[in-house]
């Protein structure tokens, strides 16, 4: 081959290489998501096997990124069928799907080798405590076909806007609870209103990790916190919070299946045992607004303690 030939193949390379960016490059550095990558690339899949159950107000299944087999399997909790199209006031269109899951268009998710199952579970992610009935049936067709699909991690996207500083009480705790129970991983964002003395259902439930912010780039708290808040992860609303960490946790169980860790001595299930890790290894953020001390999601340093290295 010439000089010339060389060069262009070299320039080929080069521009597919840097066509790969990360779907939210602030958030990802700041997590520690960018370092993993770099870490492990040659020792994770980075989701491959592993299906995110995403539990929304439905999905544009014509957008490019949800073509190929990105989409494992859908289904309308709603209207009990398989077509997750919006029929109502949906708002997403699983755009949360992008941080945690997308791998199109040069841009990539976390886990941007799963695959995702889209569960429409209620006309509007802002929410109301009544579309209780419908995110339990949803979360019920979890617990069935977790199995076949190997659904590892649920995003429950939905949020009542609303200042909980107690758990309400509903159909879905006790989906939550059997979830726990099959170390199935289930988050939902703490909401967006700065409030300090609650936070969102169906995020204030047991069983259920809610999950805050900080300000890309800063580990300044952000949105709305609360005791009953487990982790902040960076971004600019905790939408995007709970989408880059449902990613990372896939990234976690792999890096412990295939590491063999002993992840029993953090709790007594895969989930709870995860987060465990995560608090661990997270950085601790003091918020003088709430009175109190969270920890930040460092994914690479999470992947670190269960590989040893």
């Amino acid at each position: 081959m010439s000089v010339k030939g060389i060069v262009a193949g070299l320039l080929l390379f080069s521009s597919l290489a840097s066509a790969q960016e990360p779907a939210q490059p602030a958030e990802f550095e700041h997590a520690g998501v960018l370092a993993a990558w770099k870490a492990y690339a040659d020792v994770l899949t980075f989701g491959k096997g592993q299906t995110l159950a995403l539990l929304d107000d439905g999905c544009t299944m014509s957008r490019p990124e949800w073509q190929g087999d990105k989409v494992k399997v859908t289904y309308d909790a709603v209207d009990g069928d398989n077509d997750p199209k919006h029929e109502g006031k949906g708002y997403h269109g699983s755009t949360i799907g992008i941080p945690s899951s997308v791998n199109h268009g040069g841009k990539r998710g976390v886990a941007y080798n799963n695959q995702i199952a889209i569960v429409r579970s209620l006309e509007c992610c802002h929410c109301k405590i009544s579309d209780a009935a419908s995110l339990a049936k949803a979360l019920q067709w979890v617990i069935d076909h977790h199995a076949e699909h190997r659904i590892t991690t649920v995003n429950l996207a939905p949020v009542d806007d609303q200042e909980h500083a107690e758990p309400v009480a509903t159909e879905i705790d006790a989906k939550l609870a059997k979830l726990r129970e099959l170390g199935i991983w289930v988050s939902a964002p703490a909401g967006n209103h700065g409030f300090t003395k609650g936070i969102s259902w169906p995020a204030s439930q047991p069983n259920c990790f809610a999950i805050g912010g900080v300000k890309p780039g800063q580990d300044v708290v952000i949105l709305d916190r609360h005791e009953k808040v487990e982790l902040l992860v960076p971004a600019v609303a905790t939408s995007s919070s709970n989408a880059i960490l449902c990613g990372s946790v896939m990234l976690l169980r792999e890096a412990i299946e295939k590491s063999g860790y002993d992840w029993k001595q953090h709790g007594p299930d895969m989930a709870s045992a995860m987060m465990k890790i995560l608090q661990t290894t997270g950085v601790k953020v003091e918020d003088k607004a709430s009175g109190q001390t969270f920890r930040r999601l460092d994914l690479v340093a999470a992947l670190k303690l269960v590989m040893g290295k």
